[in-house]
């Protein structure tokens, strides 16, 4: 399935909850959009876990297949598998650089970092879906446009709080990781056991 281009709202509206990295923007109506939006229905269990996936999907930008391979990556990991899958998520440069304020959403970093506007450790680095690591330097690349983008974008940051295991200078216009995200620093509402158990039998 490719990446979802279409209407953002209508998708904050069918999943009935914030999508930050989405879309800054919030439903005026709470109810899912469409004819039978506002008739109630019994959920099942496959249904809510089946939501709590795309919740990852949306807010992040990513495609279901690349999201299928952050499964089995924080299958391999030590600890807490819904743990490791929001850090390797959290730990995307496309999402480092929409946390850091450079830009308003994850597609808009996106688009940011695929430009060529952003550098690690001094470095372009056009792949949105590269790995940051701690102590790594996220920069903006030194020409006029770069920085004028990114200093349009840091007056409306999409979210207010930098989250503790990153820092940012604005004069400088550089982040610095300092360590890995804690879960109470995901922006994100996700239950991300239930993701781990709806692909417990397709992965």
């Amino acid at each position: 399935m490719s990446r979802y281009r279409g209407p953002r709202l209508r998708v904050v509206r069918r999943l009935g909850v914030e999508l930050p990295g989405l879309s800054r923007k919030t439903p005026r109506k709470a109810y899912p959009p469409g004819q039978h939006g506002q008739a109630r229905k019994k959920r099942s269990e496959y249904a809510i876990r089946l939501d709590e996936k795309q919740k990852l999907r949306f807010n992040y930008g990513v495609s279901e297949r690349q999201l299928v391979r952050y499964v089995r990556k924080a299958r391999r990991a030590a600890g807490s598998t819904g743990q490791a899958l929001l850090e390797l998520l959290e730990m995307r440069l496309d999402n480092i650089v929409f946390r850091l304020g450079m830009a308003p959403t994850i597609p808009g970093a996106r688009q940011l970092v695929s430009h060529g506007h952003v550098t690690v450790n001094g470095k372009v680095v056009n792949i949105p879906s590269y790995q940051c690591r701690p102590g790594e330097v996220i920069g903006v690349r030194d020409s006029d446009r770069s920085r004028q983008l990114v200093e349009a974008n840091l007056q409306f940051p999409g979210l207010a709080h930098l989250p503790s295991h990153l820092e940012f200078d604005k004069n400088k216009l550089e982040g610095k990781v300092n360590g890995i995200v804690e879960r109470e620093w995901v922006a994100l509402q996700v239950n991300e056991l239930l993701v781990v158990e709806y692909y417990s039998r397709k992965v």
